[in-house]
C-alpha cells in the first residue's frame, strides 16, 4: 500500500496558497482520503457540511481538514489540519493523492490514422482509435479506446478523451477532459417543419481551455458559425447542446439539462439537473436556475430562477407554498 508523507502534502497545498495549521509531524503518513464515516486509521477526511457535524466524533481517520471553530467534535485520535476552506483543501488533496493520467507516448498498433493528421510530441493514443483527415493532436494528449476523432479536428495540449467519444469538425483548447461517449460535432436538429427538409450543418464546435464535459454528453455544430463552450466551463453528464449555442466562461450544467438551438447563456452561471432551456433566448450573466426549471425567456443578470415557467425563485416558493395551503 502507498504511503503519502504529510510533509509532501503539505507542500503541495502551500504551493497552491492553501495557509494549514495542524500539529501534525511531516514525517506521519496517509493511505488515502476518505468521507467522515468510512475513513480508516491511515487515511485523511474533511469536514465542510454542518450537517454531517454529528459523524466527526466517531470518524477513525487519522486527521481531518476542518475550521477551527469545529476541531472540538473531533476524536482525540483524528488530528484537526485548520485551513480556511475545507472543501478546497480536500479537492486539491485528491489531486495529490489520485493525479491526473499523463501520457504513455505510446501508440497502439491499430489505430488507424487518416490523411493530413498531424500529431504532437508525448501523446497517447490507445485501441481501435481512428483520427481522420484534417485533424490535429496537440503535446500529451491522451485519447482512449475505441474513439473516432475526425474529420477536422484540433486538439490542443494536455486535453484527454476518454473512451468511445465521437468527435469531429470541432476545435478544442488545453487541458480539457471529454468523458466516455461524448458526441461533439454532429449535426444539429435542422429541417423544414413541414417537407422535413434537412438544414446542413457547415459549421462547427468551438471548446475553450480547461473545460470538462461529462459522459454521454452530446454538443451539435452550428449550422453556419460555432457552437462555443468557453474556458473553464464545467458540463455535466447527459446534457444536450444543440447547436449555435454559446456557454460563458466558469459556467457549470447538471445532468439532463437541454439547451435549444441560437441560445446564449453568459458566465459564472450555475443550471441545476433536467432543466430545460429554450431556443434564441439570452441568459445572462451570473444566473442561477433551479433544478427542473423551464426557462421560455430571456434572463437578466444575476437572476435566481425556478418553475415551469421558470420566474424569480422568491416568487416561485410562495406560489409553491400557496397551492399546498388550498390543497389543504
Amino acid at each position: 500500500m502507498k504511503k503519502y508523507f504529510f510533509k509532501e502534502l503539505r507542500d503541495y497545498l502551500e504551493l497552491n496558497n492553501q495557509k494549514i495549521n495542524t500539529d501534525l509531524e511531516n514525517d506521519e503518513f496517509f493511505t488515502g482520503i476518505s468521507s467522515i464515516n468510512f475513513s480508516s486509521n491511515s487515511e485523511l477526511t474533511f469536514f465542510h457540511n454542518f450537517k454531517y457535524k454529528n459523524l466527526l466524533s466517531s470518524t477513525k481517520a487519522k486527521a481531518c481538514f476542518i475550521g477551527a471553530e469545529y476541531k472540538e467534535y473531533l476524536p482525540k485520535s483524528c488530528c484537526p489540519i485548520i485551513v480556511e476552506d475545507p472543501y478546497l483543501a480536500f479537492a486539491l488533496s485528491t489531486n495529490f493523492f489520485y493525479p491526473k493520467q499523463k501520457s504513455n507516448n505510446n501508440i497502439h498498433p491499430s489505430v488507424n490514422i487518416g490523411k493530413n493528421v498531424f500529431l504532437g510530441k508525448n501523446i497517447q493514443i490507445n485501441s481501435n482509435v481512428v483520427i481522420n483527415e484534417n485533424s490535429n493532436i496537440a503535446d500529451n494528449c491522451i485519447i482512449s479506446d475505441n474513439s473516432t476523432i475526425g474529420p477536422n479536428v484540433s486538439i490542443d495540449k494536455d486535453t484527454i478523451i476518454m473512451f468511445n467519444s465521437v468527435i469531429k469538425d470541432t476545435i478544442i483548447g488545453k487541458s480539457c477532459l471529454i468523458q466516455s461517449g461524448a458526441i461533439i460535432g454532429d449535426k444539429g436538429f435542422g429541417f423544414t417543419p413541414k417537407n422535413k427538409i434537412e438544414i446542413r450543418h457547415i459549421g462547427n464546435v468551438v471548446i475553450g481551455n480547461n473545460v470538462e464535459i461529462g459522459s454521454n454528453t452530446t454538443i451539435d455544430k452550428s449550422s453556419l458559425s460555432s457552437t462555443i463552450i468557453e474556458d473553464n466551463v464545467r458540463i455535466d453528464n447527459l446534457v444536450q447542446i444543440a447547436h449555435g449555442v454559446v456557454i460563458g466562461r466558469n459556467t457549470i450544467i447538471a445532468a439532463q439539462t437541454g439547451i435549444s438551438g441560437s441560445t446564449k447563456i453568459g458566465e459564472n452561471c450555475i443550471i441545476g439537473g433536467q432543466v430545460g432551456i429554450a431556443g434564441h433566448l439570452i441568459i445572462g450573466n451570473n444566473v442561477k436556475i433551479a433544478g427542473k426549471s423551464g426557462v421560455t425567456k430571456n434572463i437578466k443578470d444575476n437572476s435566481v430562477i425556478a418553475g415551469f415557467p421558470a420566474i424569480d425563485i422568491k416568487l416561485w416558493r410562495k406560489n409553491i407554498i400557496n397551492q399546498l395551503k388550498q390543497i389543504k
